[in-house]
């Protein structure tokens, strides 16, 4: 950690206080020009504090109030998602790891880098799985008097949005540092921040999923509903989303069986995008019912018990073009071929279809062969189903 004597400050309207000192967390954006990858993701603590001396400069030539507060800058490079997190854990921790600086030796900036690698906090380490986007993200906070912190951020709100681009000089000491060419360098207040990423999700069609993320983030303690560009339910509560299974959102469709697999198959992607979205912003998706989620990627529902009455449990796996195994059925055959369905699963990843056929073989009982139906398998009602008769 190294400290420099610059002054600064930054504002949002949800601020979060501590004792008589208020944090306001903003970002510096960096847009890269199309095909660049920074070198690295974080700086040294000389190279930190370098930086945020750059950027106090700035933000006091925006705003000259920000003398009056007090900058804290992490010294590393993000992805929205790792940064828009239920509790906002990256920004937390800067102010966590600002207020133990003694008081006698903090001035107006303190910045945050590594030593020997490692930055001082696991939420300050930038996950190497979210280094490909075209947005890097630097977290900034605030420490502003707690009289002085809703104008200061009233104000900031204005003149970043208006004219927030980072100087000639920062831009160019973050090309150089990180061995990237830029488009932009600009400052955002977090609320900036929230309204950027809404957009883009709303611009892809998945501004449900945005619902349940705005919820565990700004209103954690209140359960939110929504239903997906498919049509699937979705719902937010304690911490946790909850989607309607493929499964379940078929049995009441309508078309005929064309339609109803096609059909199928899309809910199924739609799942795993929306499974992959909520795992990087750090928030667990279960399936509505009995479900199971796991480390490896892959959801399951469970739909009865094994009945003695019927063979033994077996495996079977639909499948769709461009998809590969859209999900795994456990159903044992009785008298008629008529099919007893005990769950489904459904392999977000294709590296996820191993674990989930040795947990799904394991729970009932059955043996870990895989019947592939090279098909999305449904039955006379065009639900999700075994084959009716033996497969050879």
């Amino acid at each position: 950690m190294h400290l420099a004597a610059q002054p600064f400050s930054r504002g949002i309207k949800n601020v979060e206080s501590t004792s008589s000192l208020v944090a306001l967390p903003t970002v510096l954006a960096l847009e890269l020009s199309p095909g660049e990858h920074p070198r690295r993701l974080t700086l040294s603590r000389d190279e930190a504090a370098e930086l945020a001396a750059l950027v106090a400069d700035d933000l006091h030539t925006l705003v000259p109030d920000v003398a009056q507060a007090r900058l804290t800058l992490g010294g590393a490079m993000f992805d929205a998602v790792e940064l828009l997190r239920p509790g906002f854990p990256a920004w937390v921790t800067l102010d966590e790891l600002a207020r133990r600086v003694p008081r006698g030796q903090l001035e107006n900036v303190v910045a945050f880098g590594h030593h020997e690698g490692r930055m001082p906090a696991q939420p300050l380490e930038p996950e190497l799985a979210y280094a490909d986007g075209p947005m890097r993200l630097l977290p900034l906070s605030l420490l502003a008097p707690e009289e002085l912190a809703e104008a200061l951020s009233e104000r900031l709100e204005v003149e970043l949005v208006g004219r927030g681009e980072a100087s000639a000089r920062t831009a160019d000491w973050l090309m150089r540092s990180f061995g990237i060419r830029l488009e932009h360098a600009r400052y955002l207040s977090r609320n900036d921040l929230l309204a950027l990423t809404c957009v883009q999700y709303e611009h892809v069609n998945l501004a449900p999923l945005w619902q349940m993320l705005e919820a565990a983030m700004l209103t954690p303690y209140r359960p939110e509903m929504a239903v997906s560009a498919r049509g699937l339910t979705l719902r937010y509560a304690d911490g946790k989303v909850w989607m309607q299974s493929p499964a379940q959102w078929l049995a009441v469709q309508g078309g005929d069986i064309t339609e109803r697999s096609h059909a199928f198959a899309g809910a199924v992607f739609e799942l795993r995008q929306y499974a992959a979205l909520l795992q990087a912003h750090g928030v667990t998706l279960l399936l509505e019912g009995e479900s199971t989620v796991d480390s490896h990627g892959w959801l399951a529902e469970t739909l009865a018990q094994v009945d003695p009455a019927y063979e033994a449990p077996a495996l079977f796996a639909h499948e769709a073009a461009g998809l590969g195994v859209v999900a795994v059925t456990v159903a044992q055959r009785g008298s008629g071929g008529h099919a007893h369905v005990l769950a489904h699963g459904y392999p977000l990843q294709s590296a996820a279809l191993g674990p989930l056929v040795t947990t799904l073989a394991d729970r009932f009982g059955a043996t870990s062969d895989l019947h592939a139906l090279g098909k999305i398998q449904l039955d006379e009602h065009g639900a999700l189903a075994a084959p009716a008769v033996a497969l050879h």
